[in-house]
């Protein structure tokens, strides 16, 4: 079942590449391809800056409830509904955490990544181990906002091997005490962009989904990525990337998330043992 994966992809005339890394809780690894290449991160770079930022919460670092008050300089395009609103709108750094992750706001990141800092960003990565996944700069910036690095054409990158690892030791509470591991991954369970991994999930009579997902997507032309820890009978640590599809439309109308999304449900239900459902 695990080898069907690509060559489903192939069959339905997928033509991108394809990085993938499944494990189970324990950190096992199931089924790994390409899970060392580098991809654009896109939306993914979000997962550490959640996890590092509630590492500040945890060490007394920042006040998850104090007020970031929003200015016009502050929203950038893309994705979200920040940018949508009124400047002087005041935000906790929890709401800013949020909006970050369940509608991939981008001006959330920004205001996240301002708070952080990019060196720090990059040192706390590479502490952690996760020396291929960095993070550039500001999202979504003008030409005059950009950094050298963005102006000489760098942009936020990962892989599926680091994006497990991140989201593995997550789940099993290494990184973070219990209070800030159980809301990461509430913020994470909360995302609303569930194109890929939680596409083709079963659900229950009423329509909802059979397995809790906690999950980040990404999406940049060309780009479609999910990642993000399943609760099926045997819960999985999954991150796919994957650049080079030729369908420019965005969400879950595009066809190459689409093949991706069937090829990828059937490798899942193997790994995660999922059962059969009554007829």
């Amino acid at each position: 079942m695990t080898s069907d994966f690509l060559a489903s992809l192939r069959a339905q005339g997928y033509a991108g590449k394809v990085g993938v890394r499944i494990c189970d809780l324990a950190g096992r690894e199931l089924y790994a391809l390409n899970a060392a290449r580098v991809f654009p991160a896109a939306s993914t770079i979000k997962v550490p800056l959640l996890v590092m930022a509630l590492s500040w919460s945890q060490a007394g670092r920042l006040d998850l409830e104090a007020r970031v008050l929003l200015s016009a300089a502050d929203r950038v395009p893309g994705a979200g509904v920040l940018h949508e609103l009124g400047p002087g709108l005041p935000l906790s750094w929890r709401d800013v955490l949020t909006l970050m992750i369940i509608v991939s706001d981008n001006t959330a990141t920004n205001l996240v990544i301002g708070m952080l800092g990019v060196a720090a960003v990059n040192t706390w990565m590479t502490g952690n181990g996760w020396t291929h996944t960095r993070l550039v700069g500001l999202l979504q910036v003008p030409p005059e906002r950009r950094n050298a690095a963005q102006r000489r054409g760098e942009r936020n990158r990962t892989t599926a091997h680091e994006q497990a690892d991140l989201l593995g030791r997550l789940a099993r509470g290494e990184l973070l005490d219990a209070a800030h591991t159980a809301l990461a991954l509430s913020i994470l369970e909360r995302q609303q962009h569930r194109d890929l991994i939680g596409r083709s999930l079963p659900r229950t009579e009423s329509g909802d989904p059979l397995y809790r997902l906690a999950s980040k997507s990404g999406e940049l032309d060309g780009v479609h990525h999910d990642v993000g820890v399943l609760y099926t009978p045997r819960p999985l640590v999954i991150a796919v990337l994957s650049e080079g599809g030729t369908d420019r439309r965005e969400g879950a109308v595009n066809r190459d998330v689409g093949l991706l999304a069937a090829a990828l449900w059937p490798l899942l239900a193997a790994l995660g043992e999922h059962p059969p459902l009554p007829a």
